[in-house]
Order: structure tokens, then sequence, then C-alpha cells
């Protein structure tokens, strides 16, 4: 390994590391604050949130920008040792270093490519923190293929006598061993953050019961969050419910995606706890120019025309399913595709003839957000407390109980 090529993959993993490492405590923060905005949300397009949150952001609770930091932290390792060998090893070790970064950054690719697809093409939305770490593992790729000089088929060889070599390097050793305990009490520390985490969005009752135990002991910080938000008049009806949930929604939102499936579980454990209790309701308010004024710069040309269709949809009964596939298919969403997964869904093919009118029903629901000054979707208002871009489950879940509690007269 040439000097040039190792200093370029050490700067490359530094950086990569640096930002799998910002992103991480990003990841974390938006999971335990309920009020914490990332720096890197620029726009609903570009948005380290709505990856960090997708269901591309984790494996198994372990943030996937914690796994990454994890990598780069490896890379770095090895690529230091390459350099820090006698004269007499020195090459021997590059060579082998080399075949192992080679292995490594193929690996590396392959995940990077598979998270781009997913956050450009799923979801529609491009984190800058993601971007860097990119760059910095397909720099690595390219480099390690200029490192690796030795054959592949010598690898498991060359790895059996670094093992034994490493063994008897106590220095090495110990660097080896701490980096190892390290990673193992990370992850252990996420996984086991986690849990809480879980259980209290498990059901209803054991949300309401963790407030009521929380009282007792002083005030958690998220009812402290929740107490201080302020409230609005939204004039829409309870029809009877102690909790109102409104939702300012686009159905070419990302995030009113990942919102729509994350909270159903919530709403339905509710249901069967609280009948009648806590009323949903969605409202459109696409960020479309062409009939949303107050979204002048909107990019989603095609949320006016699905806002549309989910009401015509309703008509048949299939307003879920159409919306469901709506989300689905954010990417691809045009008035042409839009007419005809309404046919196709719910057998009406009536889309133009009808759209005019529908889309007043539309506009009606915008100037309603026009009252509140809704300038983001999703923007949820929980019996007045607006909430842009939503909350996680766990606080989703919690301001629900908390505002069921409040509503609870008192024997």
């Amino acid at each position: 390994m040439s000097p040039r090529v190792r200093r370029g993959i050490i700067a490359l993993a530094v950086v990569g590391f640096l930002s799998s490492a910002v992103s991480t405590y990003v990841h974390y923060q938006l999971t335990q604050d309920p009020g914490y905005t990332s720096f890197c949300d620029i726009s609903e397009r570009v948005s380290c949130t709505q990856v960090y949150l997708s269901r591309f952001g984790s494996v198994r609770g372990i943030p996937v920008a914690l796994l990454g930091a994890f990598w780069f932290g490896l890379v770095l390792l090895l690529t230091v040792a390459a350099g820090g060998r006698a004269a007499d090893d020195a090459d021997d070790l590059g060579e082998s270093v080399g075949g192992y970064l080679l292995v490594l950054s193929t690996i590396g690719l392959a995940v990077v490519l598979f998270l781009g697809y997913a956050s450009f093409m799923v979801l529609g939305a491009v984190c800058v923190l993601c971007a860097v770490v990119y760059v910095a593992a397909v720099g690595i790729f390219l480099l390690s293929g200029a490192a690796a000089s030795a054959p592949m088929s010598s690898m498991p060889g060359r790895a059996l006598r670094d093992v034994r070599r490493l063994v008897r390097t106590p220095a090495a050793l110990v660097v080896a061993v701490v980096y190892l305990a390290v990673t193992a009490a990370v992850v252990v520390a996420f996984t086991q953050k986690d849990q809480p985490v879980a259980s209290a969005s498990s059901t209803a009752a054991a949300a309401v019961a963790g407030d009521l135990a929380g009282r007792e002991e002083g005030e958690t910080e998220f009812q402290k969050y929740w107490a201080a938000q302020p409230r609005v008049e939204l004039p829409v009806p309870r029809d009877g419910a102690r909790v109102l949930v409104v939702k300012f929604n686009d159905y070419e939102c990302p995030s009113c995606a990942v919102t729509d499936t994350a909270y159903e579980p919530i709403f339905a454990r509710y249901e069967s706890s609280h009948p009648g209790a806590v009323r949903q309701l969605s409202l459109d308010y696409p960020l479309d120019p062409e009939c949303n004024e107050q979204a002048p710069r909107g990019g989603h040309m095609g949320a006016c025309e699905a806002a549309v269709a989910v009401r015509l949809a309703r008509r048949a009964g299939r307003d879920a399913e159409l919306a469901r596939w709506l989300y689905e298919n954010q990417q691809t969403l045009s008035r042409d595709t839009i007419r005809e997964a309404l046919a196709e869904v719910a057998g009406m093919t009536d889309f133009d003839e009808l759209y005019d009118a529908t889309l007043e029903e539309v506009k009606a629901d915008i100037a309603l957000g026009g009252l509140v000054q809704i300038d983001a979707t999703p923007t949820f208002v929980i019996n007045g407390v607006m909430i842009k871009g939503g909350l996680q489950p766990q606080f989703f879940d919690a301001a629900i109980a908390l505002e069921l509690e409040r509503a609870t007269p008192t024997p």
C-alpha cells in the first residue's frame, strides 16, 4: 500500500467516522427528545430526520449510522496498522491489509448503494450527513482497489497468520480488545435503551399508568415539554371524543406516509381500550400551488389530484386502500397514474368529471390549515397542541394518554 493511498484512506475513514458519529447523535436525540430539531433538516426533501426515523434507519433497534461508525473505525485501525510495522514485514502486512480493505469496502459499497436507493428512490429524501458517508465509503472502495495487491485466494491464510501476529503483539491486542469491547457495549446500550420505547407504546393503559407513576415521583421530561406547548383553536367537531387528533396531510409527503404506518397501531389500541374517546381526522393540505396558494413553492405536483382521488374513493369505501397505494407510489404520482389507481382500487372512472367539485372540498381543508398557519406536512394538532412532523411513536402515545387523563373528569 503506497503512502499516498494510505493517507487517502485514512482521511476518508476519519470523515466517514465523524459523519457517522454525528448521525448517530442526531438519531439518538430524535428518538429521545420530542422537541429536538435536526440541524440537517433543510426542507421536506432534504431531511436527515425522514431517513433516520424510517424503516431503513435502524437494524433491530441499532441505528445504521452507528454501524457505519464501527465500519469506518475498523477501516481506520487497519489502515493505521499497515503503516506502523517494522520495515521487515511492513510490505507483507500492507498487502494483507489492502486485501482486507477491499473485502470490507466491497461490503460497504453494497450497503451504501442500497441505502442510497432507499433514501432517494423509496423515501424521496436526501440526508446530507448520509451523503457524506456514502461518498467516503465509495472513495475507500476505489482506493482499496488500488491498495489490494495480494490475491484474494491467499486472504484466509493471511488472516490466520495475522491473527497469530496480533496475539503476539500486546499493544495491538489491547487496541483490538478495547475496540471490540466498546463496540459490544455501545450496541448493548442502544438495544437496551430501545426496550422502554417498545413497552411505552405497548398499550394505552400502560402509557397512562406510566404517566401517573411519573407524576407521583415528579413530572417527567415529556410531561414538562407537553405542558409548555401552546394551544390553538381549530374549528373541528370532536363528535364526543375526549381527544381529537387532526393530521394535515399530503399524500406525496414521505413523512406523512411514515407517520401513517407508525401511528396506526396506536390508534387501534386506543379504539380497543377507550372506544370513541380518541378521534383521528385527516385533513388535506397538499403542498401543491395548483390548489394551495399558501404553498407557492410546494413541489408536490400531484398532491391535489391525490387528495381528490382519496375523497372519491371514500364514496366507494376504498379510501384507506387508495391512500396506502398513494403513499407507496409517491415517486410516480401524476394525474394519469392517480386516475388509473382510482379506477383500479375503487372502480371509479369519473375522476375528471368530478375533479373540480371535489377540489373545492380539498380547498376547505386548506383554509382550515390557514387558520392555524400550517407551513409543513405532516402537522398534527392534538387537542390544540401543534406538532410539526409528528412525534416518535412512544411520545405520540404518551401525548394521547396525557390528554385522555386531562379530559377525564375527577370523581
